[in-house]
């Protein structure tokens, strides 16, 4: 609200006193926006609910019948998938805003009712058998289906996870960093192929505009599953000349994705660039200090790490300014 003009109409007497206070007291209480607290509660709301039927089946699971709960489960999903067919907008290549609030809290909780049908008929009637694949690859194609019919961006990234999953690894960094086990080949590769498909995915949805607002997402999956399967290649090949190979490889990715932030102008991957080059300049460096066999190797490591933090910090504020002037 134009307050200025308001008293500029009352110095010239168009407006009474009385008028100009009401107007003034209004432009004070200016109105609060509850648009993400409602998200927020509606998302709380369908975790709880989710985590309440399971609970909730899980310690009445002798009364209520294995049978009547799969029913309970596939109602819930088929209804929620029911309205959202119904009111879903026409699909596009582009963004899709969603018709209301409340449309994709819906298609959340009617996804996560179907994983959790899967899971049980799996669980209880083993109806794959031990083709676990399958079990996960389902589920998966379903919710990359889902994920651009509806363009949901938390369906896609649960669609990846899933995918994961599928691959036999986890995506989620607390399982990548503190579960996985990077003393394997097989590990280190698979986490590999994972991270650079979803960059190969975020480009491709970019160069042919096909959604290409869920780029951001394969990005972030992609970058980090890339530089830490790369860095523990290296690390696992550290006595090999293959060593040298995946550190060729992590520069040559932090140099396309440094290009990339720039062209995107995003600060977030400028900094993951930055920090994993980090840890693999210093890798290299330490390992060339402790080659020395030297006592001053430890004395010039600490000043490697002083001096290095310092230009860290310089180079992400130059970054920063560099974003901006864009």
């Amino acid at each position: 609200m134009n307050i200025e003009l308001f008293k500029k109409l009352f110095e010239e007497d168009c407006i009474s006193e009385d008028s100009f206070e009401k107007v003034k007291n209004m432009s004070g209480n200016t109105l609060f926006s509850l648009h993400w607290e409602i998200k927020t509660l509606l998302y709380l709301g369908v975790m709880l609910l989710s985590s309440g039927l399971g609970i909730l089946i899980y310690k009445n699971i002798d009364t209520i019948g294995h049978q009547v709960i799969l029913l309970i489960i596939a109602a819930i999903s088929a209804g929620c998938f029911f309205y959202c067919f119904k009111n879903k907008k026409p699909f596009s290549k582009e963004l899709v805003k969603s018709p209301n609030s409340f449309f994709d809290y819906i298609l959340l909780l009617g996804c996560l009712s179907f994983l959790s049908f899967v899971g049980y008929l799996q669980f209880q009637y083993t109806v794959f058998g031990t083709n676990y694949g399958m079990a996960t690859f389902i589920p998966m194609v379903m919710l990359f289906y889902i994920a651009y019919q509806f363009d949901h961006l938390g369906i896609l990234a649960m669609g990846i996870t899933n995918m994961a999953i599928w691959m036999g690894v986890s995506v989620t960094p607390k399982q990548l960093l503190l579960n996985t086990d990077f003393n394997s080949q097989t590990v280190i590769l698979t986490y590999l192929f994972l991270g650079l498909l979803l960059l190969l995915a975020a480009h491709l949805s970019t160069h042919f505009n096909f959604k290409k607002h869920f780029r951001f997402t394969y990005q972030h999956f992609g970058v980090h599953l890339s530089f830490i399967s790369l860095l523990a290649g290296y690390f696992f090949y550290y006595e090999s000349g293959l060593s040298f190979l995946f550190i060729i490889t992590l520069f040559a990715l932090a140099f396309y994705i440094y290009k990339n932030a720039l062209k995107h102008h995003s600060f977030y991957f400028l900094l993951l660039v930055v920090l994993y080059t980090y840890i693999a300049v210093s890798s290299l460096v330490l390992r060339m200090l402790f080659a020395m066999k030297d006592d001053a190797s430890i004395t010039l490591s600490f000043m490697y790490f002083i001096a290095s933090a310092i230009a860290i910090i310089f180079l992400l504020i130059n970054l920063n300014k560099k974003i901006k002037a864009a």
